[in-house]
Protein backbone atom coordinates (compact mmCIF):
# COMPACT_ATOMS: atom_id res chain seq x y z
CA UNK A 1 0.00 0.00 0.00
CA UNK A 2 2.52 2.61 1.16
CA UNK A 3 6.26 2.35 0.64
CA UNK A 4 8.30 1.46 3.71
CA UNK A 5 9.51 4.65 5.42
CA UNK A 6 13.21 5.29 5.74
CA UNK A 7 15.03 3.43 8.48
CA UNK A 8 15.88 5.45 11.59
CA UNK A 9 18.75 4.49 13.89
CA UNK A 10 18.85 7.26 16.52
CA UNK A 11 16.52 7.96 19.42
CA UNK A 12 16.04 11.71 18.71
CA UNK A 13 15.16 11.02 15.07
CA UNK A 14 12.74 8.24 16.05
CA UNK A 15 11.13 10.51 18.67
CA UNK A 16 10.68 13.21 16.01
CA UNK A 17 9.09 10.64 13.71
CA UNK A 18 6.72 9.64 16.53
CA UNK A 19 5.76 13.29 17.06
CA UNK A 20 4.99 13.62 13.34
CA UNK A 21 2.82 10.50 13.53
CA UNK A 22 0.91 11.99 16.47
CA UNK A 23 0.42 15.27 14.64
CA UNK A 24 -1.85 13.49 12.15
CA UNK A 25 -4.07 11.84 14.78
CA UNK A 26 -3.97 10.32 18.26
CA UNK A 27 -2.66 6.77 18.57
CA UNK A 28 -2.84 4.05 21.18
CA UNK A 29 0.41 2.70 22.58
CA UNK A 30 0.02 -0.44 20.48
CA UNK A 31 -0.55 1.55 17.28
CA UNK A 32 2.46 3.73 18.01
CA UNK A 33 4.63 0.69 18.58
CA UNK A 34 3.54 -0.79 15.23
CA UNK A 35 4.26 2.51 13.49
CA UNK A 36 7.72 2.73 15.04
CA UNK A 37 8.52 -0.89 14.18
CA UNK A 38 8.13 0.09 10.53
CA UNK A 39 10.84 2.71 11.01
CA UNK A 40 13.45 0.76 12.98
CA UNK A 41 14.33 -2.77 13.98
CA UNK A 42 15.93 -1.72 17.30
CA UNK A 43 13.51 -2.83 20.02
CA UNK A 44 15.32 -0.88 22.72
CA UNK A 45 14.97 2.38 20.76
CA UNK A 46 11.25 1.78 20.36
CA UNK A 47 10.83 1.13 24.09
CA UNK A 48 12.76 4.29 24.98
CA UNK A 49 10.71 6.45 22.61
CA UNK A 50 7.40 5.01 23.84
CA UNK A 51 8.47 5.55 27.46
CA UNK A 52 9.42 9.14 26.64
CA UNK A 53 6.09 9.74 24.87
CA UNK A 54 4.22 8.37 27.89
CA UNK A 55 6.30 10.47 30.27
CA UNK A 56 5.55 13.62 28.28
CA UNK A 57 1.84 12.75 28.22
CA UNK A 58 1.68 12.41 24.45
CA UNK A 59 0.28 8.88 24.41
CA UNK A 60 -2.06 7.45 27.00
CA UNK A 61 -4.38 4.53 26.32
CA UNK A 62 -6.98 5.63 28.90
CA UNK A 63 -7.26 9.13 27.43
CA UNK A 64 -7.22 7.74 23.88
CA UNK A 65 -10.05 5.31 24.71
CA UNK A 66 -12.17 8.10 26.22
CA UNK A 67 -11.69 10.40 23.23
CA UNK A 68 -12.31 7.61 20.73
CA UNK A 69 -15.45 6.36 22.51
CA UNK A 70 -16.89 9.88 22.88
CA UNK A 71 -16.24 10.70 19.22
CA UNK A 72 -17.75 7.43 17.95
CA UNK A 73 -20.85 7.55 20.13
CA UNK A 74 -21.67 11.24 19.84
CA UNK A 75 -20.74 12.03 16.27
CA UNK A 76 -20.88 8.73 14.40
CA UNK A 77 -23.80 7.44 16.49
CA UNK A 78 -22.28 3.99 16.95
CA UNK A 79 -23.20 1.53 19.68
CA UNK A 80 -20.96 0.53 22.53
CA UNK A 81 -20.26 -2.97 21.21
CA UNK A 82 -18.81 -1.65 17.97
CA UNK A 83 -16.76 1.00 19.75
CA UNK A 84 -15.36 -1.65 22.11
CA UNK A 85 -14.53 -3.92 19.16
CA UNK A 86 -12.70 -1.12 17.36
CA UNK A 87 -10.76 -0.12 20.47
CA UNK A 88 -9.65 -3.72 20.97
CA UNK A 89 -8.56 -3.85 17.33
CA UNK A 90 -6.46 -0.75 17.97
CA UNK A 91 -4.69 -2.48 20.84
CA UNK A 92 -6.30 -0.67 23.77
CA UNK A 93 -6.42 -2.88 26.90
CA UNK A 94 -9.84 -3.86 28.26
CA UNK A 95 -9.16 -2.08 31.54
CA UNK A 96 -9.40 1.25 29.68
CA UNK A 97 -12.29 0.33 27.38
CA UNK A 98 -15.05 -0.19 29.96
CA UNK A 99 -14.62 3.14 31.79
CA UNK A 100 -14.39 4.96 28.47
CA UNK A 101 -17.62 3.39 27.22
CA UNK A 102 -19.44 4.16 30.46
CA UNK A 103 -18.36 7.79 30.33
CA UNK A 104 -19.26 8.18 26.65
CA UNK A 105 -22.66 6.53 27.07
CA UNK A 106 -23.57 8.52 30.17
CA UNK A 107 -25.57 11.17 28.33
CA UNK A 108 -26.67 9.12 25.34
CA UNK A 109 -29.90 7.17 24.97
CA UNK A 110 -29.14 4.03 22.98
CA UNK A 111 -32.80 3.48 22.15
CA UNK A 112 -33.04 6.98 20.66
CA UNK A 113 -29.99 6.32 18.49
CA UNK A 114 -31.51 3.06 17.24
CA UNK A 115 -34.84 4.82 16.61
CA UNK A 116 -33.13 7.58 14.61
CA UNK A 117 -31.25 5.09 12.46
CA UNK A 118 -34.38 3.03 11.89
CA UNK A 119 -36.50 6.03 10.96
CA UNK A 120 -33.88 7.16 8.45
CA UNK A 121 -33.70 3.67 6.92
CA UNK A 122 -37.49 3.32 6.87
CA UNK A 123 -37.91 6.67 5.09
CA UNK A 124 -35.61 5.40 2.37
CA UNK A 125 -37.45 2.10 2.15
CA UNK A 126 -41.04 3.29 2.40
CA UNK A 127 -40.78 6.61 0.69
CA UNK A 128 -43.12 9.46 1.51
CA UNK A 129 -46.69 8.48 2.36
CA UNK A 130 -46.57 4.94 1.04
CA UNK A 131 -47.93 1.97 2.85
CA UNK A 132 -45.23 -0.56 2.00
CA UNK A 133 -45.19 -3.52 4.31
CA UNK A 134 -42.06 -5.14 5.61
CA UNK A 135 -41.12 -8.62 4.68
CA UNK A 136 -38.92 -10.81 6.84
CA UNK A 137 -35.87 -10.16 4.68
CA UNK A 138 -36.10 -6.40 5.16
CA UNK A 139 -36.55 -6.70 8.93
CA UNK A 140 -33.60 -9.11 9.12
CA UNK A 141 -31.51 -6.71 7.07
CA UNK A 142 -32.34 -3.80 9.37
CA UNK A 143 -31.59 -5.97 12.39
CA UNK A 144 -28.15 -7.00 11.03
CA UNK A 145 -27.32 -3.42 10.11
CA UNK A 146 -28.01 -2.24 13.63
CA UNK A 147 -26.07 -5.14 15.14
CA UNK A 148 -23.05 -4.19 13.03
CA UNK A 149 -23.44 -0.63 14.27
CA UNK A 150 -22.87 -1.98 17.78
CA UNK A 151 -26.27 -1.80 19.44
CA UNK A 152 -27.66 -4.46 21.77
CA UNK A 153 -30.05 -7.01 20.30
CA UNK A 154 -32.73 -6.33 22.94
CA UNK A 155 -32.81 -2.62 22.13
CA UNK A 156 -32.91 -3.32 18.39
CA UNK A 157 -35.81 -5.77 18.69
CA UNK A 158 -37.77 -3.43 20.96
CA UNK A 159 -37.37 -0.48 18.57
CA UNK A 160 -38.09 -2.59 15.48
CA UNK A 161 -41.33 -3.76 17.08
CA UNK A 162 -42.28 -0.21 17.96
CA UNK A 163 -41.57 1.27 14.53
CA UNK A 164 -42.82 -1.54 12.33
CA UNK A 165 -45.86 -2.33 14.53
CA UNK A 166 -45.18 -6.01 14.05
CA UNK A 167 -44.37 -8.78 16.43
CA UNK A 168 -40.84 -9.84 15.67
CA UNK A 169 -39.84 -13.33 16.72
CA UNK A 170 -37.23 -13.63 19.42
CA UNK A 171 -34.03 -15.16 18.12
CA UNK A 172 -33.57 -18.87 18.54
CA UNK A 173 -31.45 -19.73 21.61
CA UNK A 174 -27.93 -20.78 20.73
CA UNK A 175 -26.93 -24.40 21.32
CA UNK A 176 -24.75 -23.48 24.29
CA UNK A 177 -27.65 -21.64 25.95
CA UNK A 178 -29.86 -24.75 26.05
Amino acid sequence: MFPKPRTIDSEPALYDAAIKILMRRAHSVSEMKKALIRRTSHEDLIQKVIARLKQNGLIDDARYAKQFARQRTQFRKQGKFRVARELRARGVPDQHIEPALEEAAAGIDEAALVRDRLERKLRLFRGPLTGKKFDDKKVASLYRTLLRAGFSSDTIRRELRRLTHEDLPDPEPANDEL
